[in-house]
């Protein structure tokens, strides 16, 4: 049983990193064909802003690909769950970010690239989230005296 769950979990990340890699080199062809011929945009911000993508594109080929022995092409590993939440997700909303932006410039102009400012804007919103319930979980940091003094009968 575990065997065919690994064959499925290896079958999964072969089928997503296949698809993750056409996508990123059918976008990335067009619009560098679309920059040749159509209209001139910035390839230094293209370049610049295309890293994380190809960033997170690699690790999630390097933990994720499948590996087999050579001899047997029996499964040695196969690879991490690139179904899984987390970083994981995070890194391929990385790339289709990028994608989405990628597309923007190519309708709208180097003005497309704003799309991006949606991964800080996001990490920053999630960081406050997180640093309030941080406070939430210290407590009141004021203490009112009055209210915790027993009251004597008299």
């Amino acid at each position: 049983m575990a065997q065919k769950a690994r064959k499925d979990r290896a079958r999964n990340n072969v089928n997503s990193l296949n698809k993750l890699h056409i996508g990123t080199l059918l976008l990335n062809s067009i619009f560098l064909l679309s920059n040749y011929f159509l209209s001139k945009r910035s390839l230094l911000a293209y370049f610049l802003l295309s890293i994380p993508s190809f960033v997170s594109e690699y690790i999630l080929e390097t933990t994720g690909r499948p590996k087999f022995d050579t001899k047997t092409k029996a499964i040695r590993s196969s690879g991490e769950d690139l179904s899984a939440s987390g970083l994981t997700e995070y890194m391929f909303d990385t790339v289709w970010l990028t994608w989405s932006s990628l597309i923007s410039v190519m309708i709208f102009g180097n003005w497309g690239w704003l799309i991006l400012a949606a991964v800080p804007i996001y990490g920053a919103y999630k960081g406050y989230t997180l640093l309030g319930m941080a406070r939430g979980m210290l407590g009141p940091q004021t203490s009112d005296n009055s209210a915790t003094k027993p009251k004597r009968n008299q």
